[in-house]
């Protein structure tokens, strides 16, 4: 975001000066380029100058790899905290464009490169992956809304916390083994054991049974169970089947 008061224009001696001290010739406007620098044997440099970020900065700047692939954006480099995040995120989108970014101190004209144009192939995370993918499979049905909030979303885990619900409600306090085996859910045991949502209780050796937060979220489950009906017909039972 342009900050007030700050112009396109105060940005250019300095990174002039930058780009001087590195052996090049540079010039302003040159075409429809903020600042062009030329040095024998090189691609031009491209910089695009603006007073914040913002997506109009970068639509420009990927216009320009047209030209160059040294292309450059260039803002005010800012003070405090929301400043330094907005750095570091624009600093990674920078380096996913294959843009370089430069930032400028307008107090004293102090610049800093803070990455060059280059490729980018993103690292992949294998275990994220094998998070993701497990999540996908132990998830029954498709019971939430692309886009909706984090809040309240039905998660694997709480779909098989549901079923060892379901079945204690039903049957009253049960074995653990028995609750594996009835729900499919093959870690039930360390799962009541764990207790996340507060609805289970060991009453006796290997033996559960719903506790008072337990008994109150079936009669909430049964309420989240109608909506769904309602919001989903195709996913109303994916909440409880094994």
């Amino acid at each position: 975001m342009a900050k007030t008061g700050i112009k396109e224009t105060d940005l250019y001696l300095p990174v002039k000066s930058l780009l001087e001290a590195q052996g090049y010739t540079v010039k302003g406007e040159v075409g429809a380029a903020d600042i062009v620098a030329v040095r024998d044997g090189d691609d031009p440099v491209i910089v695009e100058l603006k007073a914040g970020f913002s997506l109009s900065l970068f639509h420009q700047a990927i216009q320009r790899q047209a030209i160059s692939d040294a292309v450059y954006v260039a803002v005010p480099r800012g003070a405090g905290r929301a400043s330094l995040k907005a750095l570091v995120d624009n600093r990674k989108l920078c380096r996913r464009l294959g843009l370089g970014l430069i930032t400028v101190r307008l107090a004293d004209g102090f610049t800093e490169i803070h990455c060059d144009p280059a490729p980018y192939k993103p690292r992949q995370s294998k275990p994220r992956k094998t998070r993701l993918l497990r999540e996908f499979e132990r998830l029954v049905g498709d019971p939430n809304l692309g886009g909706a909030t984090r809040r309240n979303l039905v998660t694997g885990y709480r779909q098989e916390a549901l079923r060892c619900l379901n079945l204690l409600d039903e049957r009253g306090p049960t074995k653990a083994a028995e609750v594996a085996r009835q729900t499919s859910v093959a870690h039930a045991r360390r799962l009541m054991a764990d207790n996340h949502y507060g609805w289970f209780e060991r009453i006796s050796a290997g033996i559960y049974a719903l506790s008072p937060k337990g008994v109150k979220a079936t009669e909430e489950y049964l309420i989240e169970l109608e909506k769904l009906r309602a919001a989903r017909p195709d996913n109303a039972a994916v909440i409880t089947e094994p």
